[in-house]
């Protein structure tokens, strides 16, 4: 009797009740799981014959193939970017308006007398829409005609960590999957030998270097398989890419062979559905191992187009990772999101604006450029936001605490409606008082582009049913082209 042979009469001879029951359930899963690896098996009845996601057909008619984040991390001030407020200059150094803060959740302004901290830079006009733009971002502005600012977003949480979470996962709790990952779950990959969600990083200088998480990408209770695969900017994009001296690529095909060989004869014993994704992750990882390296070699790309985004190849910084994502979306890839680090300014704010506004505008501008004259603009959806903005009142006399009721976002392309703006602030810049967009509203916006209905994405999780809105969210059509 061979090792399969055996592990089969020893599952037979434990087949209880409560084990049919619960390899029943496992089974259902696993079958799920396995017309992601096997479409063939499933019914799967497309051209390529590769399972486009758990929603197929499309809820409705999509305008975005893909989606673009842009993650600004530590909170950028939206007085000193997107929302301008004459009143707050005119009231520099006088006292908050109790009115406005009583009661109100702050951050590490409690018990401190609130004093009105004006905007640091000036603000113009850009574009036939008008748009008010800080004049620190010129090239954004030149743009101004193809984005929509949403001045009116808020969010429930006030600390990093937590805000991130919410703005990822639409929880503050860890645990949850991401919108990358719903997204990937949802709608699958165009891509054969790239991940559906990449996750790119960069730093900078001139302000606090907050922390940034793996959890913020992870699949939650979703398979693995459709968690963030985080590619370095610096050295080798994936840990342990390259082939090791004197290991052939045959060599390789063969052990990844064996070990999902050994894997599959374990699946069909105990059906567990984490064994199927981790045999499509081996798989992957193998077709990485080429499409990465020519993914991150830039040197075909025309001079023009370097000069367009303001990078060197390999730098590690935003504008090299902007571009990386219009390859990565060429390829086929469904969520990419990039994270920008050092926007956290409780102090230093007016020269740490000024770093922040040299590492993004260019770049900013260059990826809405690039992919309009690419013509991939009108089907890629991109979103640039912060996980909170930044308080009208002053910390330590040179700096802005974090803020949760009222900041600025934007977004591009995708079916958005261009060169207008949506939602204010009050006259002062503290809290969405026209038009307030939830984080909720953003992701089911975001879903509705992609041609998902939010309210029916759903995985059943701990005997209820879950979804990246919760029991939140309206799609905000006032933006919707």
């Amino acid at each position: 009797m061979n090792l399969h042979d055996e592990l089969l009469q020893y599952r037979a001879q434990q087949f209880t009740r409560r084990a049919f029951l619960g390899q029943t359930s496992a089974g259902v899963g696993a079958m799920a799981l396995a017309s992601f690896l096997n479409p063939k098996q499933a019914g799967a009845t497309s051209a390529s014959d590769k399972w486009p996601g758990m929603v197929n057909p499309l809820h409705f008619p999509r305008k975005a193939k893909r989606v673009i984040y842009l993650s600004m991390a530590g909170g950028p001030s939206h007085l000193e970017t997107f929302d301008y407020k004459p009143k707050l200059a005119a009231m520099h150094g006088e006292p908050m308006p109790e009115s406005m803060t009583k009661g109100k959740q702050i951050a590490q302004l409690q018990g401190q007398a609130l004093k009105c901290f004006g905007p640091q830079f000036g603000f113009k006009k850009f574009g036939q829409s008008g748009a008010e733009i800080c004049e620190l971002f010129p090239h954004i502005g030149s743009v101004a005609d193809e984005i929509c600012i949403v001045r009116s977003a808020r969010t429930e949480a006030i600390n990093h960590d937590p805000a991130h979470m919410f703005m990822n996962t639409g929880s503050q709790i860890a645990g949850r999957p991401s919108m990358g990952s719903w997204i990937s779950y949802g709608l699958g990959c165009d891509a054969t030998d790239l991940p559906g969600f990449v996750v790119l990083t960069s730093s900078g200088k001139g302000g606090q270097n907050q922390p940034i998480a793996a959890r913020q990408w992870a699949a939650g209770y979703l398979p693995s398989r459709f968690q963030g695969v985080h590619l370095r900017a610096k050295g080798d994009p994936v840990l342990y890419l390259t082939t090791p001296q004197g290991v052939s690529a045959a060599q390789q095909r063969d052990v990844v062979g064996a070990v999902n060989a050994l894997n599959t004869r374990h699946d069909a014993v105990v059906e567990d559905p984490e064994i199927a994704a981790r045999i499509a992750q081996y798989e992957m990882a193998f077709l990485m191992q080429s499409s990465v390296p020519e993914l991150v070699d830039v040197t075909p790309e025309p001079q023009s187009v370097l000069d367009l985004y303001g990078c060197v190849p390999g730098d590690g910084s935003f504008a090299s990772n902007c571009l990386l994502a219009r390859r990565l979306a060429e390829r086929g890839v469904r969520f990419i999101q990039l994270y920008h680090k050092d926007w956290d300014h409780h102090g230093g704010l007016k020269e740490g604006i000024q770093y922040k506004a040299q590492e993004v505008d260019r770049a900013c501008m260059a990826l809405v450029t690039d992919l309009k004259q690419r013509g991939m603009l009108e089907d890629t959806l991109i979103v640039w936001a912060g996980e909170f903005g930044r308080t009208p009142m002053s910390q330590g006399g040179s700096g802005r605490d974090h803020h949760n009721h009222g900041f600025s976002l934007w977004l591009a392309g995708g079916g958005i409606k261009p060169g207008i703006s949506y939602g204010a602030t009050d006259e002062l810049g503290y809290e969405a008082e026209e038009n307030p967009m939830e984080i909720h509203d953003l992701h089911a916006t975001m879903l509705h582009l992609l041609g998902v209905d939010h309210l029916k994405l759903t995985t059943k999780f701990q005997g209820r049913d879950f979804r990246l809105t919760d029991v939140h969210g309206k799609v905000v059509k006032a933006i919707l082209a």
